[in-house]
């Protein structure tokens, strides 16, 4: 009788590991370019249910799981980025995915181990107010911990669900927040069944109900009529981009499509759009941009490499050119892409990454936006911005965002979708139309309420034009950024093992 019920213990326990792993998995589906947002509060409320009854260390090991199956699906594009494009070795480039991934992985299965520590606590304190609070805390942690990775944050996968009315109130982690308590509404139903449909059930629909109210409210007005754009995708390949005897044919393909455009206010090209440092280009290439800008009246806002006054100092740049001139040079730059994070450890890397243009440096923290085409337009480069609390630095200022990007780096994969998505949650969160120009798509323009009204395909030569809509304003999360949001979740969580503390159960023997 004990082999038997030592048995079915082993294969329940295995059979909740699997659904752990499958629930990671499923959770990707709920992000772009899959969109079935659903799954972004079904998938972790199965993981929920996984939990319930687990020890610390199983619930870890859940959680890792969980973790594995939504990075190792939905970050895979980092094996494209170091293979592919950074012709890193096929073995050193999968080892290195593995260990990211796993790395990733640690942050649920955090989640997992410290969640444990409430069993036995009421299902509505902790499913519907730790876990969430814990989940927010750990997704705002993995977004500056070591510069910061905010990728795949469960609230991204709600930009086209009720829930995203909570963007422009508390940002991106506070949808999460609300997805996290929709997702624990859910557990707590399935394993407290009595109480499922007078209490969990209804409060799930309250939670759908207010977000949906929260995003009727308008936080912004317009400033002025609404601007025409082009965006110019010239879809130039990586692999003759940043050779030197391509650089003026690409630089007269980004004229020639510029000048084909229809009569527009602004004229935006990609990240690095010109392969070159703009000392060197610019002579040739600003004149020629200021006399289009003449004659067609628009401005240009494009993506170059601009040197220091030192040798050894580079910067991703943004610059106008027509009305006046100004620049902008990139922040956050990307680890190992950009810049060499602790060098004598990571040395070696840098000489299996075939990466041009790997060691920038980073621009002033307190950049302003920059004038172009009678707006101030809050420019970031690449993966800034998803990084919700650097967009709205610029804010109130800011009346319209601009994003330029070289997603060639991520070929055909999940990530120039899942950038997309992150563009959109930015536009919510502060309220102003989002310009999104990629060398090889999807380029992109989103108004201020996170909706896309005009998209290029990918991997063609393509010019977006759209009209957009300039505001003025601030969205409470703008004014006030994560921290809110930071604090509540804080207060929370610090709450609930308050209560398990004086309840004095903090034992957990082993069980599923």
């Amino acid at each position: 009788m004990r082999v038997t019920t030592d048995r079915f213990v082993r294969t329940a326990r295995a059979r909740a590991d699997v659904a752990a792993l499958l629930a990671g998995v499923a959770t990707t589906l709920g992000f772009a370019p899959f969109g079935l947002f659903p799954l972004g509060v079904l998938a972790p409320a199965v993981l929920f249910v996984a939990w319930d009854h687990a020890t610390p260390r199983r619930a870890a090991w859940r959680g890792f799981l969980y973790g594995l199956g939504l990075f190792g699906v939905g970050v895979s594009w980092v094996y494209v980025s170091l293979h592919t494009y950074g012709n890193m070795p096929v073995p050193l480039a999968a080892f290195a995915v593995v260990l990211f991934v796993a790395g990733m992985a640690l942050y649920p299965a955090s989640l997992g181990a410290l969640q444990a520590r409430l069993r036995g606590a009421p299902a509505a304190l902790r499913w519907t107010l730790a876990v969430p609070a814990l989940w927010a805390l750990l997704e705002w942690m993995r977004g500056w911990f070591l510069s910061g990775f905010p990728w795949l944050n469960l609230g991204y996968s709600q930009v086209d669900s009720p829930l995203a009315g909570y963007a422009p109130w508390a940002g991106v982690y506070g949808v999460t927040f609300a997805a996290a308590v929709s997702a624990g509404l859910i557990a707590a139903a399935w394993l407290d069944r009595p109480r499922a449909l007078r209490a969990y059930l209804p409060m799930l629909l309250v939670v759908w109900v207010l977000g949906w109210f929260a995003g009727q409210v308008d936080w912004v007005r317009p400033a002025g009529e609404p601007l025409r754009v082009a965006l110019v995708q010239a879809n130039v390949p990586l692999a003759s981009k940043w050779r030197p005897d391509s650089r003026q044919a690409i630089v007269d393909r980004y004229v020639q499509m510029s000048e084909q455009a229809p009569k527009v206010d602004l004229i935006v090209w990609p990240e690095a759009a010109v392969p070159g440092y703009l000392d060197e280009l610019g002579p040739g290439l600003v004149p020629r941009l200021e006399q289009i800008a003449q004659t067609r009246a628009a401005d240009f806002l494009f993506g170059v490499v601009e040197r220091g006054t030192d040798a050894r100092s580079y910067y991703n740049s943004v610059v106008t050119v027509g009305s006046g001139k100004s620049n902008y040079r990139k922040r956050h730059l990307v680890p190992f892409g950009e810049f060499l994070p602790w060098p004598g450890l990571f040395g070696w890397l840098i000489e299996h990454l075939q990466i041009p243009m790997s060691n920038f440096s980073a621009g002033a923290p307190g950049q302003s936006p920059l004038p172009a085409a009678g707006q101030r337009i809050g420019v970031s480069v690449c993966y800034e911005d998803a990084f919700g609390e650097e967009v709205i630095r610029m804010l109130p200022e800011a009346t319209l965002l601009a994003n330029v990007s070289e997603d060639a780096w991520f070929g055909d994969s999940l990530a120039p979708h899942q950038r997309l998505q992150m563009a959109r949650l930015r536009a919510l969160e502060s309220g102003r139309a989002m310009l999104r120009a990629a060398n090889t798509g999807p380029s992109a323009v989103i108004d201020h309420r996170g909706r896309v009204i005009a998209r290029s395909p990918q991997f063609v030569a393509h010019t977006l034009v759209s009209d957009v809509q300039p505001m003025h304003g601030a969205t409470p999360y703008a004014q006030r950024g994560n921290w809110p949001v930071v604090i509540v979740a804080g207060l929370l969580a610090l709450g609930a093992f308050g209560w398990r503390w004086r309840a004095g159960a903090w034992s957990a023997k082993e069980s599923l």
